[in-house]
């Protein structure tokens, strides 16, 4: 059985379908592409290429030993939200050591952010379209590194602008195009093995007391549920030591959109903290990953325009990525439970060391804050991102960008016809998942978001899933290690 995943598709969710506002390219270019095989991110995995399939995606399938195989969870993306509520504090995850240092060059932040429970204070924003990034970038898809580029280029460099110090190598190992499937047994690495645990810290915001999401704008309809409080999860593994910046992952959904059963990457936390528990301690080069904290951030309730989940995920613009630096990220180092257990905890001012993470609309919205403010958020996992017209009609983002998040692949094809920005994108889609109609093609979307990161250049990782649906929570039990480990390949404390 193919396909399965979500009972929408041909249709459209409310308030979703409009007629187009231009005329855009629907289709992909044919390429010939020789067949290949690579190892897949240390362990025992490979990748093997059979001959080229379709459109411009390399057909790559993943071969394990496993020895048993978990059933397919092939859950639905929900049309609206019902009150959560909130979870109670509990332990998971951590282990010991990091990933292994190879040399990216970023951009020397405006201030820098110190111990002790600290953040840096970004001055100007980069440009918005068409302008590079803090301080420039190459265009064209031309390898990317030194001091005086700003982008991430096929020979695995990774840079940012002038006057950057840090510089890391990620390689090209597990760049490209690949598929998934049809069969999602869990990678043993995202079990619980019985390493070292790290602690968790859960704690509310309320909505009332932001300034960037209130839960009051103009685009928010009364009539659809908004939350009181937001829920912010934090794991801090057993790999990090107090008064070390830490790397940082924001995770979309936190909790999923509140729905039961759950489904988006929000609530698969588990599978995270397992990974950091993991693959801290690995003695794989291969296979590490550093000791990031992982900070869950619940949406703000709803789904879809008019909603105030719509607003934070659905907008083209900085908000969100605003949002997390300016109220979140302080709200974390700022809780009591947390300075208790570590009086000197500090994120890192590295970009290169903050990511996002998340499943459809939470999918676009990581790699919006990476377009917009790359200054703060480099490395962009996207499950089912929602690269769609689905952003409120009454934003006022409208103006600039009708087609919301569709304009980075095709309208405008922001990503071919701006500079390359300093970022490591992962991307996945299902041969299930929605196909809504006209700018509402999940499929399609990701399909020619692929195509536009692989010819401007940019290092990233597609993977297409088979058997699957929309944010299919199998899918993260098989690939979540592997996407990690890809993600902050390079990654080094400084």
């Amino acid at each position: 059985m193919r396909g399965l995943g979500s009972p929408s598709f041909g249709a459209c969710y409310p308030g979703w379908c409009r007629p187009p506002q231009r005329s855009v390219s629907r289709h992909r270019p044919e390429e010939k592409l020789e067949s290949r095989a690579l190892p897949l991110l240390g362990g025992d995995s490979t990748l093997s290429a059979p001959p080229h399939r379709k459109g411009s995606m390399i057909s790559l399938r993943t071969h394990r030993k496993i020895s048993w195989v978990a059933s397919l969870a092939l859950l639905t993306c929900a049309c609206g939200e019902t009150t959560s509520t909130p979870n109670n504090g509990s332990v998971a995850g951590g282990g010991a050591g990091g990933a292994a240092g190879g040399a990216i060059v970023l951009p020397t932040p405006p201030t820098s952010g110190g111990t002790g429970g600290t953040l840096p204070t970004p001055t100007e924003p980069p440009p918005a379209e068409g302008g590079a990034p803090a301080g420039g970038a190459p265009s064209g898809g031309s390898p990317a590194g030194g001091a005086s580029s700003g982008g991430s280029g096929g020979d695995g460099i990774s840079g940012g602008a002038g006057g950057e110090t840090y510089t890391e190598n990620p390689g090209t190992e597990g760049d490209g195009d690949h598929v998934a499937g049809p069969d999602y047994p869990i990678d043993p690495d995202l079990t619980d093995l019985g390493k070292p645990k790290g602690r968790m810290f859960e704690f509310d915001m309320r909505l009332a007391d932001s300034v960037i999401f209130n839960g009051k704008d103009t685009t928010i309809d009364p009539a659809l549920y908004t939350r009181e409080l937001r829920r912010i999860r934090v794991y801090v593994p057993a790999a990090y030591k107090d008064g070390t910046k830490a790397p940082i992952l924001i995770v979309m959904d936190g909790d999923g959109l509140g729905e039961r059963p759950c489904f988006n990457v929000g609530c698969k936390m588990d599978l995270i903290t397992n990974a950091l528990d993991n693959l801290t301690v690995s003695t794989d080069p291969a296979r590490q990953l550093p000791a990031f904290i992982a900070i869950s951030v619940q949406n703000g309730g709803g789904n879809g325009p008019g909603s105030e989940r719509g607003l934070e995920y659905d907008t083209v613009s900085d908000r969100f990525a605003r949002f997390i630096q300016e109220e979140v990220l302080p709200a974390v180092l700022a809780n009591a439970d947390l300075k208790a257990a570590y009086p000197n905890i500090a994120f890192t001012d590295n970009p290169w060391g903050r990511g996002a993470i998340g499943c459809s609309s939470g999918a676009s919205a990581a790699l919006v804050m990476g377009w917009f403010r790359p200054d703060l958020f480099r490395r962009i996992v996207s499950y089912s991102g929602s690269f769609t017209d689905i952003q409120d009609r009454a934003a006022p983002e409208e103006v600039q960008y009708p087609l919301g998040a569709w304009e980075f692949h095709d309208g405008q094809k922001l990503i071919e016809n701006s500079d390359v920005k300093p970022l490591r994108v992962f991307l996945q889609v299902a041969d299930g998942d929605q196909q809504l109609g006209e700018f509402k093609d999940w499929k399609l979307a990701n399909q020619q978001m692929a195509a536009a990161m692989k010819a401007k250049g940019y290092a990233y990782r597609y993977v297409y899933t088979e058997n699957a649906g929309h944010c299919t929570n199998s899918i993260f039990d098989l690939t979540m290690a592997d996407t990690l480990v890809w993600m902050w390949r390079g990654y080094h404390q400084e």
